[in-house]
């Protein structure tokens, strides 16, 4: 008599998947590009001037669209021209967040994701007292207890650190770090930084911090003479002539709103 061979267990296709992938759960840190406008003809021209000195400033990193600020526009995005637009730049949109629902419908036709922004931190809860309290004395306390604020430490961040000296026509860029040059930067030569720059010898070429936007960067050299100085996309030439304070000594740059302001590095 015939036997029929037994049929395949249902568990076996399971098998083979887990044993080909998993799923888990996963969190990106994305940079966003935050539009102000709808205009692509104006955006564009924004970051030629932005992005165009430093063009290997992006290597295909993932950005998500930030709509925040033009979700009330009448004007509808053309979405494809747009993600074009940026991967000129060397950027790669992979989401939009914080558009109106027909904005995030023309970007989920163009083939974006929809991206959730982190959900507020709860409101620090405040112990209730286990007897009874004055109330006059808490009031009188209150107006005479200054207020205590904890600052949050920032995130730590790495450091690329350069010694040997920098000529003309190179370029250092300190991606996601703080960069540390312990030679000279001549002249022609470039240094970009998403954090510090710190240069321990004559900066006399092209020094770019904050390079994704960050306005709390800033550039300390031991000899101030650059070509050029940037702060999150805010620059200064050479054409604007240094105080005699800082040039050719030891100085630091910020930003100071929407204005570079350069200064000695005091000793004491």
């Amino acid at each position: 008599m015939a036997v029929a061979a037994p049929s395949a267990s249902p568990l076996a296709p399971l098998a083979s998947f887990a044993a080909a992938f998993e799923l888990k759960s996963a969190a990106l840190t994305l940079v966003a590009v935050v539009l102000k406008t709808t205009d692509l003809a104006e955006l564009s021209q924004a970051l030629d001037e932005r992005f165009g000195d430093a063009p290997d400033l992006f290597d295909n990193d993932p950005v998500a669209i930030d709509l925040s600020f033009v979700r009330e526009a009448a004007e509808p995005i053309d979405f494809a021209a747009l993600t074009a637009m940026l991967r000129g730049h060397r950027m790669l949109p992979v989401a939009v967040k914080g558009g109106s629902a027909q904005q995030l419908e023309d970007a989920r036709a163009a083939g974006l994701a929809e991206g959730h922004g982190s959900a507020a931190a709860p409101a620090p809860r405040v112990p209730r007292p286990a007897h009874p309290v004055d109330a006059a004395a808490v009031a009188a306390a209150t107006e005479v207890e200054p207020e205590v604020v904890v600052a949050a430490m920032p995130p730590t961040r790495a450091a690329l650190i350069v010694d040997k000296p920098l000529r003309s026509g190179q370029r250092v860029y300190a991606k996601g770090a703080d960069l540390i040059v312990l030679a000279v930067v001549s002249f022609g030569a470039e240094v970009i930084a998403d954090g510090n720059i710190h240069v321990y010898a004559p900066l006399r070429g092209r020094a770019l911090a904050g390079a994704l936007g960050d306005t709390d960067a800033r550039i300390f050299t031991t000899c101030m003479e650059p070509q050029l100085l940037s702060i999150a996309g805010i620059y200064r030439t050479t054409e604007t002539e240094l105080p005699a304070a800082v040039l050719g000594k030891p100085a630091q740059v910020r930003l100071a709103g929407e204005k570079l302001v350069v200064e000695p590095l005091k000793s004491d």
